[in-house]
């Protein structure tokens, strides 16, 4: 799948593509739907296959200071959608420029003149051009001075509407996998391996310490993980937050203990896949007893990504 950065000097082998236009974070169960429409409506036509996304998050434009919410890297994105059938995904910049063309000046200029797209597939939801002031009346009426034929998709639901929002909420209540129910696949992180203060080592129980970037921050917790390092895969058991048992801790650290891993992994791009939470985060008296509770936690971890 070819990863896009900007519309400018956009594949000729790509226009009159069939393209799916939203946030696409998670990727869930409600974007799947989009991107079904879309594998449907190319075949009809003989078209590339494309979403087009936005780089930042608009609501991290918008509101530069709100906490962490990302439910995906761009990474994560590309690969989820290439395996359900995605030629291309644009990740369009959103800068002060895209966020202030109106919606006839998106229509016109991005949609028909800098991509060509032959049809378009959008949320019952949609909305787009400064202000928020279009929306899927709007979008047809726009595209339909250009010949680019617009499918609306109905809200996909189980009595509640599947959501990026209704995610994230799940997952700061620790409701692992009814959030992974709902994005069809195990919820993940991607980050870089940092040096820590090496507590886990003196345990016996070696952590690799992921950075945390504009993630969304689940509950505080143990969980069961499986883990991708240069393609290689492996299970292990992942601490997030606090570390209480420990005195002057600052910040939010997730530190994953790989079960057969050994060797250097800083500066080394790890993704983490929560597979189940396990249990709250806890204060220890002591080393000795957290020691005892991670034997435990490996063990319960090993039984729930063995099948057991």
């Amino acid at each position: 799948m070819r990863l896009l950065r900007s519309a400018e000097s956009f594949p000729p082998a790509l226009r009159g593509a069939v393209a799916a236009i939203g946030n696409f974070d998670g990727v869930h169960l409600g974007h799947r739907a989009l991107v079904a429409t879309v594998c449907t409506e190319a075949a009809k036509r003989n078209r590339p296959r494309l979403v087009m996304t936005f780089e930042p998050h608009p609501r991290r434009f918008f509101v530069p200071s709100s906490p962490p919410f990302r439910l995906d890297a761009l990474s994560t994105r590309a690969r989820i959608l290439e395996q359900l059938g995605i030629d291309a995904l644009l990740a369009m910049p959103f800068d002060a420029r895209l966020a202030g063309q109106s919606p006839e000046e998106f229509v016109d200029h991005v949609l028909a003149e800098a991509l060509g797209l032959g049809h378009v597939v959008v949320g019952y939801d949609f909305t787009f051009g400064k202000a928020r002031a279009g929306d899927t009346a709007m979008l047809r009426e726009l595209c339909a001075r250009h010949d680019i034929g617009v499918t609306v998709v109905a809200a996909q639901q189980d009595g509640e509407v599947y959501s990026s929002s209704r995610v994230r909420a799940l997952l700061e209540k620790g409701e692992l996998a009814e959030a992974n129910r709902i994005l069809g696949r195990p919820w993940e992180i991607v980050g870089t391996v940092e040096h820590g203060d090496k507590r886990g080592r003196e345990l016996g129980y070696p952590t690799a310490n992921v950075a945390l970037t504009d993630f969304q921050i689940p509950k505080f917790g143990i969980y069961a993980v499986r883990c991708e390092i240069d393609g290689s895969l492996h299970d292990g058991v992942a601490s997030l937050g606090i570390r209480p048992t420990f005195a002057n801790q600052t910040g939010v650290k997730l530190e994953v203990y790989l079960f057969d891993f050994s060797g250097d992994l800083y500066g080394r791009e790890m993704r983490v896949a929560f597979h189940a939470f396990l249990r709250p985060e806890l204060k220890y008296e002591g080393p000795e007893a957290l020691k005892t509770q991670i034997a435990a936690d490996v063990r319960d971890a090993k039984k729930v990504l063995q099948g057991g």
